[in-house]
């Protein structure tokens, strides 16, 4: 089972994560173009170029925040997918813990979002390739569940219903745990609709 954070390696926080957490926040609101290292390094009470004590660069970061998420998300999925349950359960808790990573996480998903452009060759293959392995998990859980829907139906599916989960930082007009409740009703309606 995955940590309670993305950016989270171990029991407990470093300064690393730290510093990642900061940068995902900076990141979501002014982009990564449009934060430097001295305004990360102030967020959590270092100096700029205190950072690459941490990171050899900001696009290190980047490319560590993106696969993180890239890894939890999968690490994730296929917990879901190996738990107990009917198939209508476990499609259920697939798509519960996304949606519950989408509103815990609301910078890490528009940084994910935003940047997957700015990142290195070597990371953006990266997060790709765990980025597919994800959907496949779903292609696979959401097959069992709805029988007879074919692999590009089921992909096309998930990847539709990950936009509506993935539109929660930018639509948050109910409280989080009324929000949780509409977005994972609407997902699987919209994934049982794919047949």
């Amino acid at each position: 089972m995955p940590s309670d954070s993305p950016l989270v390696r171990g029991e407990k926080t470093t300064r690393r994560d730290q510093i990642l957490a900061a940068a995902a926040e900076l990141f979501a609101r002014h982009g990564f173009h449009g934060v430097g290292i001295d305004e990360i390094g102030a967020a959590v009470g270092i100096s700029g170029p205190a950072l690459y004590r941490h990171f050899r660069s900001k696009d290190a970061m980047l490319g560590e925040m993106l696969t993180s998420i890239s890894h939890y998300l999968l690490d994730g999925g296929r917990a879901r997918a190996e738990d107990g349950g009917s198939p209508d359960e476990v499609l259920a808790g697939l798509v519960r813990f996304h949606v519950d990573f989408a509103l815990s996480q609301p910078a890490l998903i528009t940084v994910q979002e935003r940047n997957l452009a700015n990142l290195s060759q070597p990371d953006r293959k990266e997060v790709r390739a765990l980025q597919r392995r994800y959907v496949e998990v779903w292609v696979s859980v959401l097959q069992a569940a709805v029988p007879g829907l074919g692999d590009d139906r089921a992909r096309s599916a998930a990847h539709a219903v990950f936009g509506l989960m993935n539109s929660t930082p930018h639509s948050r007009h109910l409280p989080d745990d009324e929000l949780a409740d509409l977005l994972t009703t609407l997902a699987l309606g919209a994934l049982y609709a794919a047949k």
